[in-house]
């Protein structure tokens, strides 16, 4: 280029770029380098370096609009930019309540859990995820804490099936209803607006009577006009330790359905029905209304909801999600009902509260519980 003499401090790295062809200068012989230079020029310096097989992929990312416009596939260049993805979570809670139906014994509860999120992609296809945790509980002297990888499980595609296999959370029913704990299971999932789920393996060791049990579910889901519905079957091994012991399986057949009413107002109904007759009853409903909800990536928005459960024993395995008072009443069954909120305080900070009121359907016992939760994500 006449305008870089050979003594330029660039001039080397100038020649490398021209010889390979992924900068021509101007049509005047010119490199002009004194010039501001567009988008869309840079654009077309990007596209000619990936095409000589250079590591740009950060720069394609910001770049992606203009190579899109010069025909240039870079949809899946952010997920390759970094191999492995780091994401966190802190999630604090204090809860009070009436220790009657507590194990522990105690009236109030507080701890904070530390999450670390690993997710890296093995292949077009294929993705790994991991969770590490650490608990703090500041509800007794001792200030105990454990750390342990929670979560371990791979996503991927066989033919036109979804696969997911390891440990994670598994929810069984829309809200967890009938379980909400961690699991090791393989999964299997087809469909879309029509969607068929199938699942087995061992339920995790906080399960209640079901530690360490082995399962399976099946999982029918769609959208029917502007109802939600879905049918669940699980069928489950069952400990002596679960009331009565005679009984050694479990079989629960869930039904849910929801509606919007108005907008941003939704009202959902399920029924459960178990094998097991328990105090008399196999089976319940749950009825819940939900306005709105709060997103962690708008600051300000919020949401509201109320539910009401008359479930039998034998109709739901576990239910620990939040408010740890669903799970004292496993193998009893319970009727009682629950409110709540969340807000949305600043970007990824979220606060929520809800107020739990149950009745044992096997003795009658009360206890409630009023929980607040901060969650912050980075």
């Amino acid at each position: 280029f006449s305008d870089v003499p050979a003594g330029h401090w660039a001039y080397d790295s100038i020649e490398k770029l021209a010889a390979a062809g992924v900068i021509d200068g101007y049509g005047d012989g010119t490199f002009g380098g004194d010039k501001l230079m567009t988008r869309y020029e840079m654009a077309q310096i990007v596209a000619r370096a990936m095409a000589n097989g250079a590591n740009v992929d950060k720069l394609a990312a910001e770049f992606a609009d203009e190579l899109d416009a010069l025909g240039v596939r870079v949809a899946n260049l952010e997920k390759k930019a970094d191999a492995v993805k780091i994401t966190g979570q802190i999630r604090y809670h204090y809860s009070h309540r009436n220790d009657k139906r507590f194990s522990d014994g105690k009236d109030y509860e507080s701890k904070m859990r530390n999450r670390l999120w690993m997710k890296g992609q093995v292949n077009d296809d294929w993705s790994y995820t991991g969770m590490i945790e650490n608990i703090q509980d500041f509800s007794n002297d001792t200030g105990d804490e454990n750390t342990s990888f929670q979560r371990a499980f791979v996503n991927g595609k066989l033919g036109g099936l979804a696969v997911q296999a390891g440990r994670d959370n598994l929810g069984l029913v829309a809200g967890g209803e009938v379980y909400s704990n961690r699991a090791d299971f393989v999964k299997v999932s087809y469909g879309k607006e029509i969607k068929l789920d199938v699942l087995g393996g061992k339920l995790a060791s906080a399960a209640g009577s079901y530690k360490g049990e082995e399962f399976w579910a099946g999982i029918l889901s769609a959208k029917l006009g502007i109802v939600d519905a879905a049918v669940t079957y699980v069928d489950i091994k069952k400990q002596d330790t679960f009331a009565p012991a005679a009984a050694a399986d479990n079989h629960i057949l869930a039904i849910e359905a929801g509606v919007p009413i108005i907008k941003d107002l939704k009202l959902t109904g399920v029924y459960l029905k178990g094998d097991v007759d328990i105090a008399g009853e196999d089976d319940g409903y749950i009825v819940k209304l939900n306005y709105k909800g709060a997103k962690a990536n708008k600051p300000g928005s919020w949401g509201v909801w109320a539910q009401y459960g008359d479930v039998a024993g034998s109709a739901f395995i576990f239910r620990g999600y939040e408010s740890g008072l669903y799970d004292e009443y496993d193998g009893e069954g319970y009727k009682g009902y629950q409110v709540g909120a969340n807000y949305a305080f600043a970007k990824n900070m979220v606060g929520q509260i809800e107020y739990t009121d149950l009745e044992s359907k096997a003795n009658g016992e009360d206890a409630n519980e009023l929980w607040t939760e901060l969650v912050i994500t980075f």
